[in-house]
């Protein structure tokens, strides 16, 4: 099993990125899929989650501001963000769960999100 973040990059606040996560090795359709983030210093937290029948959650902090999707047809994951703050300056993790597990089974590599002000 193998996911493939990417899109992060260097952007000022109030800019948008969308990040991608191409997975690869799994039945795609069958995982929960989510996206996850540590900044420095910090532990690792959760940011958003898109069930196997497109049901989403998000945390606080980045409710109105991110949208994850999913394309089963490509395998692939997306977290589209606006509004960008400094705060949301981290590396961010796509991670894959299966049906039934407690949980997250596989994660990415991570992608790199810096947000100036």
């Amino acid at each position: 099993v193998q996911l493939q973040a990417s899109g992060g990059g260097l952007v000022q606040a109030g800019d948008s990125l969308r990040l991608s996560c191409a997975a690869s090795g799994l039945t795609f359709s069958s995982y929960r899929m989510g996206w996850f983030r540590q900044a420095p210093g910090k532990e690792r937290e959760f940011v958003a989650t898109i069930s196997q029948s497109g049901d989403t959650d998000y945390a606080d902090s980045v409710k109105g501001r991110f949208t994850i999707s999913r394309d089963n047809a490509k395998n692939t994951v997306y977290l589209q963000m606006n509004s960008l703050k400094p705060e949301d300056t981290a590396v961010y993790y796509c991670a894959a769960r299966r049906l039934y597990s407690s949980g997250y089974g596989y994660w990415g590599q991570g992608t790199q999100v810096t947000v100036s002000s």
